[in-house]
């Protein structure tokens, strides 16, 4: 709220790589009906994908992994869940059902948040609760030494804070006097410096975008995972989190870098897409598509294994007649023997001589 506050007071100038930023979006928006009335099977297939990444990936942020093996049928089937961990990804898969469900109509009101929070933490006590102690951000290191890294407002003002954000967020909504894609990562840069739950912030965090992009008719989401890309860009997630969170209780912080942040995972989304409806026309399939398009964004040696974390609705044996296939086309080359053995990329390498 001190971001929407800020800029409710004194709105400067966008700076120039933020509207490099929204005319690029602006752009990627008005093309977006085009792709999205290609083959609905082939919509199918990335939805699906995008689905399970974003659940996947939303909660391996946060330290919660499951079994690869269990992934496609913890997020499309009904088991018996083992433990916490399972719970939390299948609740992400359902807060993300009710996004893709109600994205357009669902208002960004506490009740909403509340739900998210419910859903995504699952079966336990706190679930949709505001924290009810204080605790602040802590950055440990391997050393054993820690530090705060940020002073989360306290339980007592949370709900306050809260109210003066959602309150905030309508208002400058209403006057459309901010570019819309600029409050949005600034209402999502208040939230988590508020940091209303004992735990689930982040994923709440990266819902609420979601859900916002959809109100604003940025429809990327559904088809690419918004979570996947935040988690390769983890390291940048977290330094410009930091550097627009100083300050912050003052209201003397520098909202930009993160607010920038999420504009360009945004951007990295459309043009994704773009590149992955144009490989799924291929005539070698969608999955097969999905797996070559992994396989490019891969840096360095990669197993099987990996490919399967990138690709989890693709059988280990697809994965396997894919690679050797490339194997004899000289396209990736094997570093071992065996079911751990590392593939690599060649320098001749193209994405469009593999289709």
């Amino acid at each position: 709220m001190k971001t929407l506050r800020l800029f409710s007071e004194n709105f400067a100038a966008v700076p120039v790589a933020t509207s490099w930023y929204l005319s690029d979006l602006a752009e990627a928006r008005g093309k977006q009906a085009l792709f999205t009335h290609q083959s609905p099977q082939r919509l199918k297939v990335l939805r699906e994908h995008a689905l399970i990444e974003s659940a996947v990936s939303s909660n391996r942020i946060e330290g919660v992994e499951v079994e690869q093996s269990r992934i496609a049928t913890i997020v499309f089937g009904k088991p018996l869940l083992k433990d916490r961990d399972e719970e939390e990804v299948r609740g992400y898969r359902q807060a993300l059902t009710l996004l893709h469900e109600q994205g357009h109509t669902l208002p960004i009101t506490e009740k909403t948040i509340l739900t998210l929070h419910s859903l995504a933490r699952g079966d336990i006590w706190d679930a949709g609760k505001y924290k009810e102690k204080d605790g602040d951000i802590i950055e440990r290191f391997p050393d054993g030494r820690s530090r705060i890294r940020f002073k989360t407002v306290s339980t007592a003002n949370t709900p306050l804070y809260m109210k003066e954000l959602l309150d905030h967020n309508d208002q400058l909504m209403s006057e459309n006097n901010i570019p819309p894609l600029i409050l949005l990562g600034a209402f999502n840069l208040d939230f988590l410096c508020v940091h209303p739950f004992r735990d689930g912030n982040g994923r709440v965090s990266r819902l609420l975008f979601l859900l916002q992009c959809y109100r604003l008719g940025f429809e990327v989401g559904r088809y690419i995972s918004i979570e996947r890309l935040i988690e390769q860009n983890k390291e940048r997630y977290y330094e410009t989190l930091e550097q627009s969170s100083q300050g912050w209780h003052e209201g003397k912080h520098d909202p930009w870098p993160y607010i920038n942040y999420l504009l360009s995972i945004l951007k990295l989304a459309y043009r994704e897409f773009e590149q992955r409806l144009g490989q799924l026309q291929s005539s070698k399939g969608e999955k097969t598509s999905l797996v070559l398009h992994a396989i490019d964004q891969t840096l360095g040696p990669f197993s099987v294994a990996d490919l399967g974390l990138r690709c989890p609705n693709v059988s280990v044996d697809m994965l396997r007649r894919i690679l050797k296939n490339l194997k004899a086309e000289h396209q990736v080359q094997c570093l071992g023997r065996g079911q751990n053995a590392k593939w690599q990329k060649n320098a001749t390498w193209q994405l469009g001589t593999t289709e």
